[in-house]
């Protein structure tokens, strides 16, 4: 499919336009049921698949504190949409369908955690962890480091459908979602490129315990980015490591230390590294500017879809915030780290990737193995061809037309 320029950071498809005026009209109309946004709703649907188990799977291998953590997360964060995220009929079947999906995964794994204990108490290796503001590099560096052999990495069709599931079923679901994302949104892979079995961060994780990330990405939600960001996220990175214990006993991939990054990490480090306390850091540093100009593309991105009624300066404002609030937190917790640290910068690291692997790895205490550095060449070779070279053309035609 061909993608139509970006001329603008909050432009959409006219697919998205054409679709969210037909839920709109048919809403209107009585054709179709407008979708729940309301806590108790969107539980009961999500709830309906398992029936009498819903109620015990909801606390399975889960403290009581978890469970009332995603609770409350969850009254909060619908309030806030539904008061002031301004949501057009896209926008809100987008929405209702990923909490959804949130809940109905919770209750999943609950269930599979019922049965199967042990896979939520797997042992892991030190972990390899990428912090970094988004646009930051983190998601080269952690594409190179996952290219290693000797590491796991956490897969797309995993991180969005986290139940394992048998006979490829997980990368058939994720596909769909990608083909159905990328028809509305025709930039997204120049983003943010994707792809069901490839290495993806574990955002999705985080998400599905209600982590305001990747929702205050897509909405306007204010009250709700406030409050979590203040709260306490241990019970987030307990689920978060729940999760990734399950998916790495699933695989079989537990004994080889797991590449993982979201930005988010950076806001959140004290309580990932409580689950993790023997991992190995990256840290990826880019000019502020760049990663601002950058991260305001991406958020516009996803808004512009959701709502008629999104404002750049405000995004701007959110994501200057969100990268001070990230930089103090980050620099706090590492002062007190004594654990593995390297730094890459992101100029340097595209001059000469290659010197800039080598010194990290030396810093880290990891081998660089022939297989690994040629899995890492593959990995670049490929990336020339990547659809995320065109943000860089977007970025450049929003200077101009800011310039003009």
């Amino acid at each position: 499919m061909k993608v139509p320029p970006r001329d603008h950071p909050l432009a959409r498809s006219p697919l998205a336009d054409r679709t969210s005026a037909l839920l709109g009209n048919a809403w209107a109309k009585g054709r179709l049921p407008e979708p729940s946004l309301d806590a108790r709703g969107l539980w009961e649907i999500a709830a309906r698949p398992l029936g009498a188990q819903a109620a015990a799977a909801e606390q399975a291998g889960r403290e009581e504190a978890d469970v009332a953590d995603f609770r409350e997360r969850l009254d909060r964060l619908t309030r806030a949409v539904r008061e002031e995220a301004a949501l057009n009929p896209l926008g809100r079947a987008m929405a209702h369908g990923q909490l959804v999906r949130a809940i109905r995964n919770r209750l999943r794994l609950g269930a599979l955690w019922a049965k199967r204990p042990e896979m939520a108490e797997t042992r892991l290796a030190a972990p390899i962890i990428v912090i970094g503001h988004m646009r930051s590099g983190t998601t080269r560096i952690h594409k190179l480091l996952a290219a290693d052999p000797a590491h796991s990495h956490t897969r797309y069709c995993d991180a969005y459908h986290p139940v394992p599931s048998r006979f490829g079923v997980n990368r058939a679901k994720s596909a769909l979602d990608l083909a159905l994302l990328g028809a509305l949104n025709p930039w997204l892979q120049s983003i943010h490129p994707m792809a069901p079995a490839r290495a993806e961060e574990e955002l999705a994780w985080i998400s599905a315990a209600l982590h305001h990330s990747i929702y205050e990405s897509q909405w306007h939600i204010p009250s709700y980015s406030g409050w979590s960001e203040a709260r306490d996220p241990a019970a987030i990175y307990r689920e978060f490591a729940r999760m990734l214990r399950t998916d790495a006993a699933h695989r079989g991939v537990a004994e080889l230390p797991r590449v993982m990054k979201v930005p988010a990490f950076a806001e959140d480090l004290p309580a990932l590294l409580t689950q993790f306390p023997d991992a190995r850091l990256v840290i990826a540093r880019r000019e502020r500017e760049a990663v601002l100009k950058s991260a305001v593309s991406l958020a516009a991105n996803q808004m512009a879809i959701q709502s008629d009624t999104c404002d750049l300066a405000r995004i701007e404002t959110l994501w200057r915030h969100k990268i001070d609030l990230r930089e103090k937190r980050m620099a706090k917790a590492l002062a007190t780290f004594r654990g593995p640290v390297a730094r890459l910068d992101f100029e340097a690291l595209g001059a000469d990737w290659e010197a800039e692997i080598a010194r990290a790895y030396a810093e880290l205490g990891l081998e660089l193995s022939p297989a690994a550095l040629a899995a890492m060449r593959a990995e670049m070779k490929s990336s020339e061809r990547g659809a995320h070279r065109a943000h860089s053309d977007q970025l450049a035609r929003f200077a101009e037309a800011r310039a003009g």
